[in-house]
């Protein structure tokens, strides 16, 4: 069952490919009906909630509270594990306030975050203390959202007409070297929108890299720009997931997926509230070619590495 919010965002009840659910006993009718109610949700909008994921909201907020003890350090303890010290991948790790754009054309974004890209115990992780959890939550939870978007990812190629290991053929290395799908924890501190530059933003207007975005919420915050250009406000839906189309998976799609802009504004003037998410950003593996699963041309072939190394260059 479907039910429209007035941002236009669908719900819907992700029951039959839960998690918690035997694969084994999954209907090819709950398939059909789940894969064309993501097929609605995807050519419309773009986003779509999911409700009973088999993810619980306590997972959720574990993680959230491993994340906030981090952010809460000082900025001399936070810079031990800045993002472009790992060698083994230059995405992992702390990105500071300010220091990230994702609308190259406003100040830097008054967010910071840890990105989960690397699971090996090898490298550097935040430990001790209250931390002392954070690479198990962190790389437990990583799992649990890969497993829930190659659900996703299966369902996806069914109303194309497609074969299901479509999309999901190219995220063979997700946790491993050669791919670089993120865990990304956000923190959006308080602020006095009069003490931020003009133009400033929480997240400025950016569409997602990848294939697929899975969103865990504290609060409301998103805003989305519909077809018509207007941004609207994404209520917060308890227990549900949210879920959006990337650039790569609408090149690859030839835009019958859509890759909606999306933004977090400031808060208004007399709140002080923080914000949390988390946000895991599928990714297909690096040496993956994108090209138009219809057969056009209407997008050059390009490797997902190449693509997120270009769209790097101009968020940092």
């Amino acid at each position: 069952m479907t039910c429209a919010l007035p941002v236009t965002v669908p719900v819907v009840d992700f029951s039959a490919c839960s998690l918690e659910r035997d694969p084994e006993r999954v209907t090819a009718e709950e398939l059909r009906s789940l894969s064309a109610q993501l097929h609605d949700a995807f050519t419309r909008v773009g986003f779509v909630f999911l409700q009973n994921t088999g993810i619980s909201q306590s997972e959720v907020q574990r993680v959230m509270g491993v994340s906030r003890h981090f952010f809460s350090l000082s900025e001399e303890q936070k810079s031990l594990y800045s993002r472009g010290r790992y060698e083994e991948n230059a995405n992992h790790g702390w990105v500071s306030l300010q220091a990230e754009r994702l609308n190259p054309n406003r100040p830097g974004d008054l967010k910071e975050s840890f990105n989960t890209t690397l699971l090996s115990p090898s490298v550097l992780w935040p430990t001790g203390g209250a931390l002392s959890d954070f690479q198990q939550l962190k790389s437990s939870f990583f799992r649990r959202c890969s497993a829930l978007g190659l659900q996703v990812l299966r369902l996806m190629p069914l109303s194309l007409g497609l074969e299901e290991e479509t999309f999901v053929r190219e995220h063979q290395r997700i946790g491993a070297p050669g791919n670089s799908t993120t865990l990304r924890s956000l923190f959006y501190p308080p602020i006095d929108p009069d003490s931020a530059k003009p133009g400033q933003l929480r997240c400025g207007e950016h569409s997602d890299y990848g294939s697929i975005t899975l969103l865990f919420q504290s609060s409301p915050g998103i805003q989305v720009r519909s077809v018509s250009g207007q941004f609207l406000q994404v209520p917060l839906v308890p227990g549900a997931v949210l879920v959006n189309i990337a650039d790569l998976m609408q090149r690859w799609t030839s835009d019958a997926f859509v890759s909606a802009v999306h933004r977090v504004l400031l808060p208004p003037a007399g709140d002080a509230s923080e914000r949390q998410s988390l946000a895991f950003f599928m990714q297909p593996d690096d040496s993956a070619v994108i090209g138009c699963c219809d057969g056009s041309d209407k997008y050059p072939p390009i490797t997902s590495e190449q693509y997120l190394r270009e769209r790097y260059a101009d968020t940092y």
